[in-house]
């Protein structure tokens, strides 16, 4: 099972960026996808979730009401809609997804299956 983001680059403050997460192999797997992200010198951070079926979804407080996390499962395609990016976004963000269904368990210990990551600097 291969992830694979695309999508990040260098943005102004304010500005919006989609990211996107590819998924092949054997992603029926998958029931929960995530979207997580590591600035430097700290650690893996949750950004968000979304179920199977794109009925639920969990946010970290830091990004609520300016990043909208999506699915496309015909496609195998996840994304991240991020608005209004500040500078404290900037950070590789990594696309994962888990064969579990909590929507709940939110470290990224849950998750079995990880992509490389995509950088997103913010910088004016």
């Amino acid at each position: 099972v291969d992830l694979v983001e695309s999508g990040g680059g260098l943005v102004e403050p304010g500005v919006s960026l989609r990211l996107s997460c590819a998924a092949s192999g054997r992603p029926f797997r998958f029931n929960v996808m995530g979207w997580f992200r590591q600035a430097p010198g700290q650690e893996r951070e949750f950004v968000a979730a979304i179920s199977r079926t794109g009925d639920r979804t969990e946010y970290a407080d830091s990004v609520k009401g300016r990043f909208t996390i999506s699915r496309d499962n015909a496609k195998n395609t996840m994304f991240l809609q991020m608005n209004n990016l500040k500078h404290e976004d900037t950070a590789v963000y990594f696309c994962a997804a888990r064969k579990g269904f909590s929507m709940a368990e939110v470290a990224s210990t849950y998750y079995e299956y990880w992509g490389h990551g995509t950088l997103v600097p913010v910088s004016s």
